[in-house]
């Protein structure tokens, strides 16, 4: 009975984080209904982005939902009119990835003050990057041996960087609760990864 109050408590944070988003919460929330489907939300991180693009100002919201199986990504982008269509559109795109398909999770800090950081302080900026091997980024450079007089080929090498999802989250440009919300998404996403692989 607990668990169910709980879960229904985070579903209704889901939407109540939607809603508060301002940016087409019906279609925002219909998209990731559909995806989460009946499965309980463990945990979910809400991030809209505003940028500009020439004359024109244009909103992006990323919605990341954790349940008990899956991590489910949501995208929804403003689009103006176009060749295509006379008036303004949105994009939404929703992804659903197992739990056990995620190769990294890697959340980056930049504290302010490093020499008087104090444990539980907010970072000035985080930056959470997670990877499940549907993108990935290849940086390849000539290869070279030891012998600064070698003229042979050898080739390439390079590397290969799991780069699936950025989101970058500043506490002037969003907010420290924004902030700490990702802090606290990135934990619980890195908890039931390490579960996952546990099994």
């Amino acid at each position: 009975m607990d668990s169910m109050a709980k879960t229904g408590t985070t579903t209704q944070g889901l939407r109540a984080a939607i809603e508060r988003s301002g940016y087409y919460p019906t279609l925002v929330a219909e998209a990731v209904q559909a995806a989460v489907g009946g499965e309980p939300v463990v945990s979910y991180l809400v991030h809209q982005e505003t940028t500009f693009d020439a004359n024109e100002v244009r909103r992006h919201v990323t919605v990341l939902v954790l349940t008990g199986t899956r991590f489910i990504v949501s995208h929804t982008d403003e689009q103006a009119a176009d060749a295509t269509s006379p008036s303004p559109y949105a994009t939404t795109s929703t992804e659903s990835v197992k739990l056990g398909r995620i190769s990294s999770v890697v959340l980056s800090r930049v504290v302010a003050n490093p020499e008087s950081y104090t444990p539980g302080q907010l970072p000035r900026e985080v930056v959470l990057t997670i990877g499940w091997g549907a993108v990935a980024r290849l940086d390849l450079e000539p290869a070279a041996c030891g012998d600064p007089n070698c003229e042979a080929d050898h080739g390439y090498t390079g590397s290969s960087t799991a780069d699936d999802l950025s989101l970058r989250v500043s506490e002037a440009g969003d907010g420290p609760d924004s902030v700490r919300e990702t802090l606290t998404f990135a934990q619980a996403l890195s908890e039931a990864t390490a579960a996952t692989t546990a099994r």
